[in-house]
């Protein structure tokens, strides 16, 4: 997306640095999110929780994974829509990488230790670099945090049947039954045959909308290790949250 399309609609011109760091980080943490899917064939015909429970355990099963996205960030009360391509990579718990397309030669990159956020469109001449946010048994892995304990941890619903680019899916809701989740609500797209997630709809805060659809799926296939490692471009500043 092009640097106007990124601040329309906003009165003062472009978000601050800070802004776009949260919301990238947020992103990256929130699409961090797919560790580990082992193929399961046995489909559990419209149990929210069994098909939850199901896409939890095979996540967790995964040693990587390779997908073309593409995303729409919707801001209700800034009143723009984000729209953005690219490829994303996931290796075990803490490397995570998204190349973007569109708009090109912006990454966001975990590599373990610090999430690095190079948007150039919208703020040229820099990269935020965050300390990495891990968890001592999911690390990076989101959504992996998110499926685990559905039953104690969400409001489950089943909503319905659906189907992508000829592939049987189910979709269901999750709504957080405390507050230490940065979504109100979460629909999940989720295959029946490999539990593989093909979009992903969170509803963050401030009127956040996040839809994410992944294509191409390669599970399990090899990654190079500079997948995961940022360099920074030269004549760029590092600059730190």
């Amino acid at each position: 997306m092009r640097r106007d399309a990124r601040t329309q609609g906003r009165k003062d011109g472009p978000a601050p640095a800070h802004d776009i760091a949260l919301r990238a980080g947020r992103s990256v943490l929130l699409l961090c999110v797919f560790a580990s899917l082992r193929p399961c064939v046995l489909h559990a015909q419209a149990d929210p929780l069994t098909i939850v429970r199901r896409a939890g355990s095979v996540y967790r099963g995964l040693s990587s994974l390779q997908a073309d996205f593409s995303q729409v960030v919707e801001d209700a009360q800034l009143g723009d829509t984000l729209k953005s391509t690219g490829r994303l990579y996931q290796a075990g718990p803490n490397a995570f990488a998204m190349r973007f397309s569109d708009p090109p030669d912006e990454a966001i990159v975990i590599d373990g230790r610090y999430v690095w956020v190079y948007t150039p469109s919208s703020t040229p001449g820099q990269v935020i670099r965050m300390p990495m946010e891990s968890d001592p048994v999911y690390g990076a892995n989101l959504l992996a945090r998110i499926l685990d304990r559905p039953a104690d941890r969400y409001r489950v619903a089943y909503l319905r049947s659906d189907t992508a680019s000829g592939r049987q899916l189910d979709v269901v809701s999750l709504v957080p039954r405390g507050t230490n989740l940065n979504f109100s609500k979460a629909i999940l797209w989720l295959d029946q045959d490999d539990a593989l997630p093909r979009r992903i709809e969170l509803f963050e805060s401030q009127g956040v909308r996040r839809i994410l659809s992944l294509s191409h799926l390669r599970p399990n296939a090899p990654v190079p290790g500079e997948t995961f490692a940022f360099a920074v471009p030269k004549g760029v500043r590092i600059v730190d949250q």
